[in-house]
């Protein structure tokens, strides 16, 4: 036999924040609402009840509550949405409606309030009651959005509280069923975008081989904030840059793309060396979102007999020339120019340099060089990444197969993941 609930009392101050002072005769100056019920003492309740019903003559609908660890649970009762919307705080796990409630409007359909309680309260667990005989409109309730459905005429204590119990589990399963798949919308959606983001070369018509690698700092992130291109121009000249934005963050790796995007449209347009590189500066000046950013950038334009190239350097490490019968080695960076972003007005000098008949031109970011060498303070650092490649070199490790086992092994003497982006292309041209 369901157990009356008292009707409600007055909320402590400390409870609700709405009692007034009590004065000095020992009654309040104003009647606190009485909005909430409490099977016991309710600084020991886990869960806690809103329930919805507008019977004003003490209704006896809610029988005791019990959690599942034997505790009571917290009943608030409203009378209208708008007393529910007051009561509708964040420790309120569950509401009970009685699809009985009038609606706002006579106009309105018969789950009105139904579904003006899933709008107030969409985070929340909701169970509908109707009557015995309408297990049909209890069923549209749950399809609208509630999460069950019972008949008030047939509660109990124990009905109730493993309903609310499993309401609220559901509701929860089902919240963290949704953020999943928006999660995974989120990643499929990202993965797309970044991978349209990374470039395509324009080589037709040239007969140097390209391959790149690309690893991202960030966690589970496709683009960082370094960046490659290479494209090849109508006079045969086949253009390759190389680049790094500070920082790992998505605005780097957006600022990155637009200096990309920026540098393929400006070499197309047949700009080279420090007018390009002056234009690129512009261009991340007004692009960054503070001034302190910058970044470092390493461009080679190849002529079109493929024996010699232009190199610039803008605060970039120079790339790593490999040729039969000779150790491989670096590029002279001698004539270094600042790193994009820094300098107003700065110069990027342009280096003639001879490459021979038969060669391989690694352009890498800091990445490749930064990380660790075992469990010290020690990093690999440009001389040891050029005894690493001369070993793979000898070892007849050529195109993609190099760059994977050049990444794989400085991460493998990084311990681990690196904590810096690290982007790596490299052209080859044979006899």
């Amino acid at each position: 036999m369901p157990v009356p609930i008292p009707r409600q009392r007055a909320i402590p101050a400390v409870e609700s924040g709405q009692a007034q002072a009590a004065s000095p005769g020992g009654t309040s100056t104003e009647e606190a609402p009485r909005k909430e019920t409490t099977v016991e003492n309710t600084s020991h309740t886990n869960l806690t009840l809103l329930l919805i019903e507008d019977d004003p003559g003490g209704s006896a609908i809610v029988p005791e509550l019990l959690d599942s660890t034997g505790k009571p649970i917290r009943v608030r009762t409203a009378r209208n949405l708008t007393e529910a919307e007051r009561l509708l705080t964040d420790d309120v796990h569950c509401i009970l409606l009685d699809l009985a409630l009038p609606g706002r409007s006579d106009d309105e359909d018969e789950l009105g309030v139904l579904k003006h309680v899933l709008e107030l309260a969409p985070r929340h667990a909701v169970l509908a009651l109707t009557a015995s005989g309408d297990a049909e409109r209890g069923a549209e309730a749950v399809r609208v959005g509630a999460q069950d459905y019972l008949f008030r005429d047939e509660l109990d204590g124990r009905l109730l509280s493993r309903a609310i119990r499993y309401a609220v589990e559901r509701k929860r399963s089902d919240t963290a069923e949704r953020r999943l798949a928006e999660g995974r919308m989120r990643a499929q959606e990202n993965r797309r975008l970044e991978r349209g983001l990374l470039p395509t070369p324009l080589l037709e018509g040239s007969s140097l081989r390209f391959a790149a690698r690309y690893r991202p700092g960030r966690s589970r992130a496709l683009l960082g904030g370094d960046f490659y291109d290479v494209v090849r121009t109508a006079d045969g000249t086949v253009h390759a840059m190389i680049g790094d934005v500070c920082g790992h963050g998505p605005d780097e790796a957006a600022l990155g793309v637009e200096l990309r995007i920026a540098w393929r449209a400006l070499t197309l347009a047949g700009l080279c060396g420090d007018e390009l590189l002056g234009t690129l500066q512009q261009v991340l000046e007004h692009e960054r979102a503070d001034d302190e950013i910058f970044a470092t950038l390493c461009t080679v334009d190849i002529a079109p007999d493929g024996r010699r190239a232009g190199l610039c350097l803008a605060g970039h490490p120079s790339p790593l020339l490999a040729r039969p019968g000779r150790a491989a080695r670096l590029l002279p960076y001698d004539n270094n120019g600042p790193a994009l972003g820094l300098l107003p007005g700065a110069r990027w000098p342009r280096m003639q340099v001879e490459l021979g008949a038969e060669w391989s031109l690694m352009l890498y970011t800091d990445g490749l060089i930064e990380g660790r060498v075992g469990e010290g303070r020690e990093r690999l650092g440009q001389d040891g990444m050029v005894s690493m490649v001369r070993r793979q070199l000898s070892e007849g490790l050529r195109g993609e197969a190099l760059l994977r086992a050049a990444v794989n092994e400085v991460r493998d003497l990084n311990g681990g993941e690196l904590a810096d982006d690290v982007a790596v292309l490299l052209l080859d041209r044979g006899v």
